[in-house]
């Protein structure tokens, strides 16, 4: 059965303003959690002050309300380009330009899809930059958390799209010319294809594209270094190397991660994750003098964790490792994949599909594919989306008891409220907000279920 053009492109823009009005209410319902908690809750009194708390309450405020408005533009802006055909347009543009060459339209599909991706890239670019520089420059900077330049924000954000570029070009020419190649089983290949570039991109990600963003310093022989790589060897973490990444340049958010195959493991540790003592092993002279004139002026806070409560965290980490959280999490979604490239070779033929979004007389594989990840299963994709927010939550509630059993529960437990009040995270959460959007479980949660190991 084949739903008329019409069906199909009500349809795509009736569940998209159905999923941003929901998305809408439950954000209304948080954004009272924040006006209406003025007080730190006793239950928090122990760890928080009234000023972390106020500070971070303003700021969850700010970014709810920057973000409800960035969120009407988005939508807005998606709705217009399908309303308009906004899609045909751009591939029209794409079509005149390898005209302009000399290159004939009908018999270069993967130039022109390149062209139009670069095309739909450039818009998207210039439409966002200004959310993103008021993001980073007015938010951010507001509460103390944005480090940039604007000379270093511009050099990145040109680095991030000419990389995205060079990436995104040769993946998507492989895909067309499998779907053109493969048959009526296509979908196979071009799993396989998706796989083999999933473990490529996440092999070469840490050495070649990661730094040319960040900076990343081998951590110094110490008391630390020495902590973690016993850790390590407890629970026989082939550890391979250990990183720290200058994320103080970017922000002074923190965090922690490792990557890696086999036997050849890393572990990432963010700058501002470390206290100044540790920092400052890392830094050039250049770099300490003017820690040391913020010191004067007092402008300098305490941040980081020490090496016990720094220990705990990578401990936390290390669990998801060990109950190969990763793993499951890469199955999950290579599996998830599979089916939506099965359902775009069931739909790839279906005329019905690319005249609801303008394309009479053509049906070209990237739109195809664009249609039917993006919209046609947006309402499968926001279910499974949240289910994979319950199952990432009881994965950080295990990776907490792995670490807890460790005799680490102490200290994990004051290093995630230092990481919540350098962050300026807000600790009260509407149930039903906090149910849909978070991956991670509200910080009351997981010191509730940590007590228990004390």
């Amino acid at each position: 059965m084949e739903f008329d053009p019409g069906t199909i492109f009500y349809g795509v823009l009736g569940f998209m303003w159905l999923e941003f009005l929901w998305e809408c209410y439950i954000g209304s319902r948080q954004r009272k959690i924040y006006k209406n908690n003025t007080k730190v809750p006793s239950e928090l009194e122990s760890f928080l002050d009234e000023d972390t708390f106020t500070k971070a309450r303003l700021y969850a405020l700010d970014k709810a309300d920057f973000g409800a408005i960035q969120g009407w533009f988005s939508q807005i802006l998606s709705t217009a380009i399908i309303w308009f055909l906004g899609y045909r347009q751009f591939w029209n543009l794409a079509a005149l330009t390898l005209e302009s060459g000399g290159y004939d339209v009908g018999e270069n599909e993967i130039i022109m899809s390149l062209l139009f991706t670069f095309y739909m890239s450039v818009f998207s670019t210039i439409t966002g930059l200004p959310f993103s520089i008021y993001s980073t420059f007015v938010v951010e900077e507001r509460h103390g958390f944005n480090k940039q330049t604007p000379g270093f924000y511009a050099k990145d954000q040109v680095k991030k799209f000419v990389v995205g570029q060079v990436i995104q070009a040769p993946i998507l020419a492989g895909i067309i010319k499998i779907v053109f190649w493969g048959g009526d089983y296509f979908f196979v290949y071009l799993w396989f294809f998706a796989v083999a570039m999933t473990l490529f991109l996440m092999t070469i990600y840490p050495d070649l594209i990661a730094p040319l963003f960040d900076k990343y310093t081998p951590m110094p022989e110490g008391e630390l270094r020495s902590q973690i790589e016993a850790l390590a060897a407890s629970v026989e973490f082939p550890l391979y190397k250990l990183y720290v990444v200058e994320g103080s340049k970017r922000s002074s958010h923190s965090n922690a991660y490792f990557y890696g195959f086999f036997k050849f493991k890393r572990i990432v540790l963010f700058d501002t994750l470390l206290e100044e003592a540790e920092r400052m092993k890392l830094k050039t002279e250049e770099a300490k003098e003017e820690e040391a004139e913020e010191e004067k002026e007092g402008t300098k806070k305490a941040t980081g964790c020490n090496n016990p409560e720094i220990v705990a965290v990578l401990g936390h980490e290390l669990g998801h490792w060990k109950m190969n959280h990763v793993l499951k999490n890469i199955v999950i979604g290579q599996v998830q994949i599979f089916l939506m490239f099965a359902l775009f070779a069931y739909l790839s033929k279906s005329k019905p599909l690319y005249l609801a979004f303008g394309f009479e007389d053509s049906q070209p594989v990237l739109i195809g594919l664009m249609i039917v990840l993006q919209y046609v299963t947006a309402p499968y994709s926001a279910v499974i989306g949240f289910l994979m927010s319950v199952l990432s939550r009881h994965f950080e509630f295990q990776a907490d008891e792995f670490a807890a059993n460790m005799g680490k529960a102490k200290d994990l437990k004051t290093a995630l409220v230092k990481l919540n009040n350098d962050n300026l995270g807000f600790p009260i959460y509407d149930w039903l907000f906090s149910a849909w959007n978070h991956s991670h479980p509200p910080l009351l949660e997981r010191i509730d279920a940590l007590k228990k190991y004390e």
